[in-house]
């Protein structure tokens, strides 16, 4: 549907990104997805990623079709119910990530790059859980790849992420 105008997708009654996460998170995790996503600067038109989604915004999937616009602050309404949809079940699968903002903000990246499902799935997820935060941290460089290849700029999020996860894990 060309020029079909997106409406405004905002995160459930009571589901903030900040009531989820909490402040400190929320002002580490959304500029650093969004930097990844789109270098900062949100795509209103929606356009297919490098394995053929229909991708809008800061990298929004969920009932994307071609043809479609957005507005800058429909794509923040949107980016922060992706958020929000990905940092919930990254909460519930690896908990202990709560307190720690820049390891739970490494984590929702990677979510939010790969799945849910994905992640909680993951050696980075069953790291966490066992408590080798490095090692977890570590484990984010495996998934550097995209249809079965070596793709640079997920290697240079992967990293990105990693350096994320090890901020203030101590040495």
């Amino acid at each position: 549907m060309p020029g079909h105008k997106a409406g405004l997708q905002k995160p459930k009654l009571g589901k903030t990104l900040i009531g989820v996460v909490g402040l400190a998170t929320a002002a580490i995790v959304t500029p650093f997805v969004s930097a990844w996503e789109s270098g900062g600067k949100p795509q209103l038109t929606a356009y297919r990623d490098i394995v053929g989604v229909w991708t809008i915004c800061d990298g929004e999937t969920l009932g994307v079709k071609p043809g479609m616009v957005e507005t800058v602050e429909g794509c923040k309404a949107r980016d922060e119910a992706a958020i929000v949809r990905h940092a919930e079940p990254v909460l519930a699968c690896t908990p202990a990530l709560r307190d720690h903002p820049h390891q739970l903000s490494a984590a929702i990246s990677l979510a939010y790059n790969i799945g849910t499902k994905g992640y909680c799935g993951s050696t980075v997820a069953r790291r966490f859980n066992a408590g080798d935060w490095r090692g977890a941290c570590d484990a984010f460089l495996m998934w550097n790849r995209a249809g079965g290849q070596v793709v640079r700029g997920l290697d240079r999020r992967r990293r990105a992420e990693r350096d994320l996860c090890l901020k203030d894990l101590g040495r």
